[in-house]
């Protein structure tokens, strides 16, 4: 299943991918008249927050209900009519981020800038980047001229977890998404450490959908494509991982409880436009795809 958020007729709403149709279920007008309970959530991280993963199922039974009832379409709004947001809209702590979780991604950017890590690295990108598919995303010419991206897969958190042992892991994961961990690497360097250089308005672009953990057969096996301008810049596989899902999830939630609703993204593989000879930073008029096999596309558009 596919959830996702967007805005349509100046309203917040979420939804299911309608199968074999670019378009989405409306599910708040779907649970006001098929579904018996009195609160219905507003947003799809509320939903995550009450239900967990019986979400999934409650949804599926629902839009049984709908597509029975002779008036199917009325609950539908196409793809052209919407504005995607993150299907995660406001996550409940920072974004969490592996780093260098890929070792041909650490040995491009070379000895003075990283090294193959014993430990997984985490660092945080600020819930005020969010942004979701054909986004488009200030250059922030004004602040950096060194603006990069990273096709990432990203993991959302089902139910509150701490202390969790690497073979529950699962247990934890509402389902998988993609993230472009647009960085303004001059900044990095510049504050010496991740954060500010991360955190720039719109820079963690989220979507276009939230598949559900049923859907993926294995995190460590899903290509990751990046093209910038259609030219292919990443193509990986997330088998390449140094720290597996697993690995990451249990580590962190040792020291930061993980809550429903968190984001928590893998790491990019080689190919960042900082590493390049010359380097290829974004300018304005680029165009960012990222494919992750099973997901499907986020689309980046870089803007003034």
């Amino acid at each position: 299943m596919k959830f996702l958020s967007f805005s349509y007729n100046n309203e917040e709403l979420y939804g299911v991918k309608v199968k074999r149709e670019e378009s989405a279920w409306n599910l708040i007008e779907v649970l006001e008249d098929f579904d018996n309970e009195n609160v219905i959530p507003k947003t799809l991280r509320e939903a995550i927050e009450v239900y967990g993963v019986s979400f999934i199922e409650k949804i599926r039974k629902v839009l049984k209900l709908v597509e029975e009832s002779g008036n199917a379409d009325k609950y539908k709004v196409s793809f052209d009519e919407i504005i995607w947001r993150s299907p995660i809209t406001r996550t409940p702590k920072n974004v969490l981020c592996v780093g260098h979780n890929y070792e041909a991604h650490v040995n491009e950017l070379g000895d003075e800038l990283a090294k193959t890590p014993k430990d997984v690295l985490i660092f945080t990108k600020s819930p005020t980047a969010l942004a979701g598919n054909n986004e488009v995303v200030p250059s922030h010419k004004s602040i950096t001229d060194s603006l990069d991206f990273g096709g990432e897969l990203a993991v959302v958190i089902a139910k509150p977890g701490k202390n969790i042992l690497k073979p529950l892991v699962l247990d934890y994961i509402f389902g998988y998404t993609i993230m472009n961990d647009i960085t303004a690497t001059d900044l990095q360097y510049k504050y010496g450490q991740f954060f500010l250089g991360k955190s720039l308005e719109k820079s963690a672009v989220v979507g276009p959908y939230l598949v559900t953990k049923d859907e993926v057969s294995s995190p460590e096996s899903m290509s990751i494509v990046t093209k910038v301008n259609g030219e292919i810049r990443q193509n990986a596989m997330t088998s390449e991982m140094l720290f597996r899902v697993d690995d990451v999830l249990s580590e962190i939630s040792k020291i930061v409880p993980l809550e429903a609703g968190d984001i928590i993204a893998t790491g990019t593989p080689a190919g960042v436009g900082s590493a390049q000879n010359p380097p290829k930073f974004l300018k304005q008029g680029d165009e960012i795809k990222i494919t992750v096999e099973g997901i499907g596309t986020l689309t980046t558009v870089i803007g003034e």
